[in-house]
């Protein structure tokens, strides 16, 4: 039998073969191509988010490291690729053994750095747990509730929340040095865990119950501290952000059965999952953790400019023994550490008229208020109060100058009896022109009035350069400053006529202000410069009382082009002082 089944095959086999190429040969003469349809193509603004994530790679490392290079696609010629392996190879040898106990010095480094921080980890776990669990069931719910009443869905609801007791470990992290006012870190997680989450949906009269089990999670987290501000816990929130699609596995069991395990479920999980998350927390999206709140831990920036005109004043209080009084006018915004601006002083008028305007710097409309006091003018001792009064800004609409009739009170108290006094009137203009965005560059801008001012068409470079805006000086530090006979340095910032200094730190080489100063200017400075000079002053006896630690010269043509400048600048006159400014071109 087993000799006629091998007399079968090999005749089978002889006469399949030559049957098969002749097929074959037939079908390739006689069978005509049929017509190839051109692909469609789409340009990728008609894209969703969805499809982009499925046909567009994640961004390279060169764009999300700053210490990544980024390699050509073009390959060297053989010459120079000998050329660099032998390179490589002499390098190699000459650095083998220096290389090898620096390897082990680092590795042993870090190994103690990483063990000292999953140890933390491991002791802040169970509290850690509660906290994420919370944070989890808080945000889940909402979206539950959208849920209940569709698909014949009556309630869904977490029966366990836990995330077991194996802590993630960090197998590495990577820190990076910005000039910006931030702490960025990358750390490798790992989490082979063994939660407890089982979640309850009722349909119907059924109670379907869902289980994840097995978790597995590896992914490689942008995490920044920012800003940084001198309130505990020193920053003001944490942005986080992928810089790869996570790898996540786990299993899930429903109704007792792992519906995992079925073929073809594990795989669409796995890509559902990865999309969601790329779509939300792939650098560049971020996912913000607000720390402190923005009165308590972080000075809020501008967001525009307050013209004020004081314009006259209407039968004022007589002050003075000769029934006259000498008035002018003090005007401050609430929650603004900047000195208050004046108004000349009208000599012996009690209906006295002065057109001055000012600019005041806004960084909340909403809740700030302009506030008014007149006072009488004394030679000799304390000036009298005539009166005040305030102004909330939230009453103005941006770009629409309003003038209002104010009547003066002695305070903001309204059950105080001396407010019923006739204090006088005072008159004001007042105008808000917020700075304009740079989306709004292009969009047009919807000014208060209902009129779109189209600048479509007009570069952002046309429109920064014909406005009128604010100039922010931030200075946050300088590097090893050294004087010749004490280093006990503060900054001087010139510009336009005006000088404007920070403190004086005492005794220190590295000193931090984080100081700001703001210059309100008519146009773009484009051919302009600003100087910031480091000095050093004497605190006890020295024969020199103040001396130069270096100087540099800004050119702001940079600045108004490109918005912002974070640079740090090597100062002249100076051995290895490193100033540390970032200058900002805001346009109204």
């Amino acid at each position: 039998m087993g000799f006629l089944g091998s007399l079968l095959g090999i005749i089978g086999f002889g006469i399949g073969i030559p049957l098969g190429l002749l097929l074959g040969f037939l079908l390739f003469i006689y069978v005509e191509p049929g017509e190839v349809k051109e692909p469609i193509s789409r340009p990728i603004h008609e894209f969703d988010t969805n499809s982009l994530l499925d046909i567009l790679p994640e961004i390279p490392l060169w764009v999300k490291h700053p210490d990544y290079d980024r390699v050509g696609s073009k390959l060297l010629s053989p010459f120079f690729f000998c050329l660099n392996l032998i390179s490589y190879i002499l390098h190699y040898v000459v650095h083998t053994f220096y290389l090898c106990f620096t390897i082990i010095y680092v590795q042993n480094c870090i190994i103690v750095q990483i063990d000292w921080l999953n140890k933390l980890l491991s002791d802040m776990w169970p509290y850690l747990d509660k906290a994420i669990c919370g944070v989890i069931k808080s945000t889940a719910e909402p979206v539950f509730a959208e849920y209940i009443g569709k698909f014949k869905l009556k309630s869904v609801e977490f029966k366990n929340l836990s995330l077991g007791t194996i802590p993630p470990s960090i197998h590495g992290i990577k820190v990076h040095e910005t000039n910006e006012n931030e702490l960025l870190f990358e750390p490798a997680v790992r989490w082979a865990g063994n939660p407890n989450i089982t979640l309850v949906l009722k349909l119907l009269s059924l109670r379907i119950t869902v289980q994840l089990v097995d978790v597995q999670l590896f992914a490689a987290p942008r995490i920044i501290l920012k800003p940084l501000v001198p309130t505990f816990p020193c920053f003001a929130s944490i942005a986080v952000s992928l810089m790869e699609k996570p790898h996540l596995d786990f299993g899930l069991n429903l109704l007792g059965g792992d519906v995992m395990a079925i073929p073809g479920v594990y795989q669409y999980v796995q890509d559902a999952i990865k999309k969601q998350v790329a779509s939300l927390y792939l650098w560049p999206q971020t996912f913000e953790i607000p720390i402190l709140d923005g009165s308590v831990g972080s000075t809020k920036k501008p967001v525009g400019i307050l013209h004020v005109k004081v314009v006259r004043a209407i039968k004022l209080l007589k002050m003075d023994l000769l029934g006259a009084s000498d008035p002018y006018v003090k005007l401050s915004l609430s929650g603004d550490k900047l000195p208050a601006k004046k108004t000349s002083i009208k000599m012996k008028n009690l209906n006295p008229e002065w057109n001055e305007d000012f600019k005041i710097t806004v960084k909340d409309p909403e809740s700030q208020v302009l506030q008014l006091h007149v006072y009488d003018w004394e030679k000799v001792g304390t000036h009298d109060k005539l009166g005040m009064q305030i102004v909330p800004l939230r009453l103005l609409t941006p770009h629409e100058t309003k003038e209002f009739t104010l009547n003066l009170v002695k305070n903001t108290n309204p059950n105080d009896p001396h407010n019923k006094k006739w204090r006088g009137k005072l008159v004001v203009e007042l105008t808000f022109k917020p700075f304009i965005d740079d989306s709004e560059l292009f969009s047009g801008s919807l000014h208060g009035s209902g009129k779109r001012e189209d600048m479509v068409g007009k570069g952002s470079e046309d429109v920064s350069l014909n406005r009128a805006g604010l100039l922010l000086v931030l200075l946050q530090g300088a590097e090893d400053v050294e004087g010749s006979h004490h280093n006990n340095p503060y900054a001087v910032v010139n510009f336009g006529g005006e000088q404007k200094k920070t403190k004086t730190i005492k005794k220190t080489r590295d000193p931090c202000w984080n100081e700001e100063f703001q210059f309100v200017l008519e146009e773009a400075p484009l051919k302009e410069k600003i100087r910031i000079e480091v000095m050093s002053r004497r605190t006890g006896f020295s024969f020199r009382r103040k001396e130069s630690l270096g100087y540099v010269d800004i050119n702001l043509n940079d600045v108004v082009h490109n918005g912002r400048i974070n640079e740090k600048y090597n100062l002249i006159n100076s051995r290895n002082g490193v100033l540390h400014v970032e200058i900002r071109w805001k346009v109204i």
